[in-house]
């Protein structure tokens, strides 16, 4: 598994496995490729956008990390980053999580942020057992969402 900054050129694919994500219920945000473009690969809070791919160069699954700005629709506080991750069905429970989280907190490290928020859908077990093993932890919970956050600040630096 190779990791690397996400580009332009790898628009479709994400889009394509983000549409397999919605159609097994994994997913409610959008997944076209405009959405893609302008939330993951050109966002100007963008800090990192982390993409994990196989030695064919198919992607597995990526990261976004942006800063949260006032008034955001998660009611993240401003100056937090704030987390995506998305891993293609086939290469759930491989690594790949685990890799991309790596990489994204040395760059909020880098960033210089404090700490990092997680939105999760109540329902999706999978997402929360993720963010719980990777370090976040569960600080608030509205409607049918918990907010889970991890501490870069405390968080040892490799």
């Amino acid at each position: 598994m190779k990791l690397r900054d996400g580009t332009l050129a790898d628009v479709p694919e994400i889009s394509a496995f983000l549409v397999e994500l919605t159609a097994l219920g994994k997913r409610t945000r959008p997944d076209d490729e405009a959405f893609v473009r302008s939330n993951y690969i050109e966002n100007a809070a963008k800090v990192s956008c982390t993409v994990a791919e196989d030695d064919a160069g198919h992607v597995l699954g990526f990261q976004v990390l942006t800063v949260a700005a006032a008034g955001n629709e998660w009611g993240t506080d401003p100056g937090w980053g704030i987390i995506g991750t998305h891993v293609r069905p086939n290469a759930a429970r491989t690594g790949v999580g685990h890799a991309l989280f790596t990489a994204t907190r040395e760059a909020a490290q880098k960033a210089g942020l404090q700490k990092i928020e997680a939105t999760i859908g109540a329902k999706s077990a999978e997402a929360l057992g993720y963010y719980e093993a990777m370090g976040f932890r569960t600080y608030r919970q509205y409607d049918d969402r918990i907010c889970k956050c991890f501490d870069v600040a405390g968080a040892p630096r490799d």
